[in-house]
């Protein structure tokens, strides 16, 4: 790999890796990142973090930023030990400090009952978090996600039916984890990459069609740009466009509820129901987290608008609602 600050440039035309540079540094202008942050930046090997690292490193000095990079080899291929090899050789390039952790992803799958895709998130974020926490309560947490993996994550939801939260996409900031390339381009980054002469990873399960993300990618995406060229910007302003109204809506439910408590000492009110688009929300936000499912959500509705009293619903998790003269108990 090439260190990008060998490469003296006084414009952006006999800069390869300007476009990266830029996008990181419009990231953190949006992000509010101040001078001198600590942060951990996830980095896998692949293009997308293989940018976020080099452009990271190119603006820390100016910034007086503290690099940590941070890699979980999550082991379920071979060869993915050399790429956390290959990963902390860069950091050490650089002159920044590395933590590289190993995985066991399939047992972690296998015991938690979930998919290997999930664990595996699951799991990096863990990992992350420690990492983050390890290095104080204002340490931020960086990933490289970019506008593709948005648009792609929209479609995802779309497919399942998801309402305004799943169409919000990937949050730019979430607690102490913020996507300063949640705007640019895959396909940009990988090319300021090869002309720069950095290298990077490349996994080749990123292009097996058993992943419905890989579909989503390799086929439906392409399919929508064929339609309409910008059809990455169009689905992430729609994201932009679901998160202020969701975030609208949740507002008006927390107003709700407040509202209906005060009314009944404590239960739910829910003699004058509000529009079924509010009480679902208002129910989410007074169950709180793991939601319930759509299902059980407006079994309760049903229940609660109903004439019938007495009603107890099953909301999983050990959480149930019961239901008598229209007010709602949580328990």
């Amino acid at each position: 790999m090439t260190h990008p600050n060998r490469r003296r440039a006084t414009a952006h035309g006999n800069d390869p890796f300007a476009p990266v540079t830029d996008a990181v540094a419009l990231g953190a202008a949006r992000l509010a990142i101040p001078d001198g942050a600590a942060i951990v930046l996830a980095v896998s090997g692949g293009p997308d973090s293989t940018a976020l690292l080099y452009g990271a490193a190119r603006l820390a000095p100016s910034r007086a930023w503290r690099l940590t990079v941070a890699h979980l080899d999550h082991a379920l291929r071979d060869g993915s030990a050399d790429e956390a090899a290959a990963v902390a050789a860069a950091a050490a390039r650089l002159g920044l400090a590395v933590e590289v952790r190993r995985a066991d992803v399939a047992a972690i799958a296998a015991a938690e009952h979930r998919s290997l895709e999930d664990a595996g998130r699951q799991a990096r974020y863990r990992f992350l978090e420690q990492a983050g926490a390890a290095r104080g309560s204002d340490a931020l947490i960086a990933t490289a996600h970019t506008a593709d993996d948005v648009a792609e994550t929209i479609l995802l939801h779309l497919a399942r039916g998801s309402g305004l939260r799943g169409l919000r996409g990937i949050p730019e900031r979430r607690g102490r984890i913020v996507r300063p390339l949640l705007h640019a381009r895959r396909a940009t980054l990988r090319a300021a990459l090869d002309a720069a002469g950095i290298g990077y990873a490349t996994d080749p399960s990123n292009a097996d069609p058993a992943h419905a993300r890989n579909r989503v990618r390799g086929e439906l995406l392409p399919a929508l740009e064929r339609l309409n060229p910008a059809a990455v910007d169009a689905l992430t302003r729609l994201g932009r466009l679901a998160a202020d109204d969701d975030n609208l809506l949740d507002a008006l439910a927390a107003a709700e509820l407040a509202t209906r408590r005060a009314a009944a000492d404590g239960l739910i009110e829910w003699r004058n129901p509000p529009a079924r688009a509010l009480g679902r929300r208002v129910l989410r936000l007074a169950l709180g987290e793991p939601a319930p499912s759509a299902e059980r959500i407006e079994a309760l509705l049903d229940a609660a608008e109903g004439h019938r009293g007495g009603v107890t619903i099953e909301l999983g998790g050990d959480r149930q609602a019961s239901v008598r003269e229209r007010r709602i108990r949580l328990e």
